[in-house]
């Protein structure tokens, strides 16, 4: 796999997960623990992008 694939990888999974957090802060069912590590999960991912980017 190319960087420049991984990368894209990446980033379909951070844009999956910044729709679920939304949808989960919508709801009101959800536990706030499930939505605080669904963003430090984005936010890990985001860091690999970075690194990655040329």
């Amino acid at each position: 796999m190319s960087v420049m694939s991984h990368i894209i990888e990446l980033q379909k999974k951070h844009d999956e997960l910044s729709l679920k957090v939304e949808k989960a802060q919508q709801s009101l069912g959800l536990d706030d623990f499930e939505v605080v590590m669904m963003k430090k999960q984005k936010l890990r991912l985001k860091e690999k992008i970075s690194r990655l980017s040329p």
